[in-house]
């Protein structure tokens, strides 16, 4: 009986475990999805935004109390407008897409919703965070020395 509950609670802690990416492993990969300059959105500017938003967390979420809504995985994307998370009153899905999706270790799903929210006509600016952090920033540190 022990042994089956250590091996229960292994399981549980493997599931909630998060990736949480290298600035340069996450540079590599965003830069090879086509991300750097992706609507005009610099590589750097996706690195201080996953930085500001979920420190690089694929498994980030945050409840917005005032919004009724769930910000989710490594760039944080909202339930109100881009995914499902069958919670949220009034969600758009623009990205159509569950929000379980987006926490994910493999960001494929977050990156085609992220550039789906650039497409929209606020782009980057939809992030309070990238608004905040990066905006106007000197941001050339979230690539140095990653060789991109």
């Amino acid at each position: 009986m022990k042994a089956l509950l250590a091996l229960g609670l292994l399981l549980l802690s493997v599931t909630v475990n998060a990736k949480v990416f290298k600035r340069c492993a996450l540079a590599k990969l965003l830069k090879q999805d086509g991300m750097d300059g992706y609507k005009g959105v610099s590589l750097a500017d996706w690195l201080c935004l996953a930085h500001h938003e979920s420190n690089f967390n694929t498994k980030a979420t945050n409840y917005n109390s005032g919004g009724q809504s769930t910000d989710y995985g490594i760039f944080q994307i909202n339930s109100r407008y881009w995914c499902n998370d069958g919670k949220t009153p009034k969600a758009v899905n623009a990205c159509g897409i569950s929000c379980s999706a987006l926490l994910q270790d493999n960001i494929t799903q977050a990156i085609k919703c992220a550039k789906r929210v650039v497409r929209d006509p606020q782009g980057i600016r939809a992030w309070v965070a990238w608004k905040t952090h990066c905006q106007h920033q000197d941001l050339s540190k979230y690539v140095k020395n990653c060789g991109v």
